[in-house]
């Protein structure tokens, strides 16, 4: 898969198994695997980071295949799905730091650009995010008020 505003196409990082089934080695049950998840959103992490906790210390190779739904289901059903979606208020907290840091240091165009970047991005996945209404139809992105919710 290519970059969006580069012409990288980098193929580095962890690939999944092809084969979609829980391994025999995996000692958690479903239910088990979901009490784990919703004691972790509990302590405040957020899917990926439940994800990688899962994976690097309890041996959960795979949600998916161990319960048949992500994690990101299991937190809607049990009403500890965050308002905002994790990958926007990732890019938020991206552009708040990058305006800060153009405060500081007016003349740096290449932030100026990795701004406009990230704002572009971020009113990309707000309409994708409001087409599948996991965002509210009214919901709009400001900045002064995303710098408040974030921080």
């Amino acid at each position: 898969m290519s970059r969006m505003h580069s012409s990288g196409r980098g193929r580095s990082g962890s690939k999944k198994p092809v084969e979609k089934k829980v391994q025999a080695w995996v000692r958690y049950k479903p239910k088990e695997a979901e009490m784990l998840i919703v004691k972790l959103a509990k302590d405040g992490k957020n899917a990926s980071e439940i994800g990688i906790i899962l994976r690097d210390t309890y041996g959960i190779p795979s949600v998916r295949t161990l319960m048949a739904k992500t994690i990101n289901e299991v937190l809607k059903e049990k009403s500890l799905l965050s308002e905002i979606p994790e990958d926007v208020a990732a890019l938020i907290k991206k552009s708040i730091s990058l305006e800060k840091h153009m405060e500081e240091n007016k003349q740096d165009m290449s932030a100026k650009r990795g701004l406009q970047l990230t704002t572009s991005k971020i009113l990309r996945l707000v309409k994708y995010y409001k087409g599948i209404e996991r965002l509210p139809k009214d919901w709009k992105f400001d900045k002064s008020k995303m710098r408040l919710l974030i921080e």
